[in-house]
């Protein structure tokens, strides 16, 4: 585990110029007539949680009810499934309501946006699991709450709980009755509303966190500025071909999903340049340096870096630089390796033609961007069990210490 000292780490901000990283972000003034509800009550969503599941949450941990509701979600998977029995009551109508998609859903576009992820799923596997998996290294209030919640004890199926988020998104099927990504958001929702009321009783976690009650609608907004706005942006800056139709369909999957998982709709951007701008808001000026942030990114490139498939630290290192860039890469002390840099300075522009048909010859050094992408399927994946991902499981304490 990476040494937590917090003098070294707080004294390397201070060289760095990250003084902010400890304060709170600015205060909100993106226009709820950028969103998908066309207007709003201007309320900042750093002050806006999940009140109604909140509740339900708290007050299931507070009577032992955890453990029999895990027990009964356990085998609800698909979309199409009827809600599980043994659940309080209230749990039970909450998740029948909850788990139907918003009336302003579009099958026709998530079906687009289903076809688009089959299309691109390369390049998004790389954009979610390196780019925005270790871009949450160096969002502060996220590292934070990552890593002193339970989940932080054990990366390994923390991550594969976040892949099991991503890969049901992604799913050809995702909206679908035989999908999952309905049931899938909906007991995402309920580990975050766990979480809420978990994370305060830490007395790690009040130590260092600059807000009284964690994973807001502002936080997650964050997440998906880390995770869809950035892959967004990056592809295009990639030159990766996309039709208009596609990017406004890949665009409405993450709508709905940030509907599922609990933010308003007057929070949701209603076009690529909203989501733009909102993320140069929220997203862009709190990224930081934390004790908890490195920790975790060592542990989750380590994880990575130990699947035996021919790719050194020093080419993930490099990998992770080249997505998010020198800055990020001095702060979390990745290694440098200039020969790699070099390598996928080259050759990953090469892969992209390769796969998008604009090259005829497979490039040079093919095969390990392909053996990169098995590392990060492989260590993360349900830790190479059967079955694709890993059951999402609601916690019933913090980490220890």
């Amino acid at each position: 585990m990476v040494d937590m000292n917090r003098r070294g780490v707080l004294t390397l901000g201070a060289a760095l110029g990250l003084a902010s990283v400890v304060t709170p972000s600015a205060a909100w003034s993106w226009s709820p007539s950028g969103s998908i509800a066309g207007a709003g009550t201007g309320v900042d969503p750093q002050w806006v949680w999940d009140d109604e599941i909140d509740q339900i949450m708290a007050s299931a941990l507070d009577n032992g009810q955890v453990p029999a509701i895990n027990d009964a979600i356990l085998p609800w998977v698909n979309n199409g499934q009827a809600v599980p029995s043994g659940l309080p009551p209230e749990l039970a109508a909450f998740l029948q309501r909850e788990k139907q998609l918003p009336a302003w859903a579009d099958m026709a576009k998530l079906r687009r946006a289903a076809n688009f992820n089959r299309k691109k799923d390369m390049y998004l596997f790389f954009l979610y699991g390196l780019g925005g998996g270790i871009m949450s290294t160096v969002i502060p209030r996220e590292a934070k709450s990552v890593y002193w919640s339970a989940g932080g004890a054990d990366m390994q199926d923390r991550a594969a709980k976040t892949f099991s988020f991503g890969y049901d998104l992604s799913d050809i099927n995702a909206f679908e009755t035989s999908g999952q990504f309905l049931v899938t958001s909906n007991k995402t929702r309920l580990v975050h509303a766990a979480v809420r009321h978990l994370l305060p009783q830490s007395p790690h976690w009040k130590a260092v966190a600059d807000e009284t009650i964690p994973i807001s609608n502002a936080d997650i907004l964050v997440t998906f500025h880390s995770t869809g706005t950035f892959a967004h942006k990056k592809m295009k800056e990639w030159g990766i071909p996309m039709l208009s139709a596609d990017q406004d369909a890949f665009l409405h999957s993450w709508q709905v999903a940030l509907h599922m998982l609990g933010v308003r709709d007057e929070y949701i951007p209603s076009s690529w340049n909203a989501a733009h701008a909102q993320s140069a808001q929220v997203l862009t000026p709190i990224l930081g340096l934390t004790p908890e942030g490195k920790a975790l990114a060592e542990v989750l490139l380590g994880l990575i870096s130990q699947v035996d498939l021919g790719v050194t630290r020093g080419f993930l290192n490099e990998f992770v630089r080249y997505q998010l860039g020198n800055e990020i890469g001095d702060w979390l002390e990745l290694k440098r390796d200039y020969v790699s840099a070099g390598l996928i300075r080259v050759g990953w522009p090469a892969y992209i033609a390769f796969r998008e048909g604009l090259l005829p010859l497979v490039p040079a050094n093919f095969y390990l961007f392909d053996q990169l992408i098995k590392a990060i399927a492989m260590a993360f994946l349900n830790r190479g069990e059967s079955g694709l991902t890993t059951p999402i499981t609601i916690p019933t304490g913090n980490r220890a210490g």
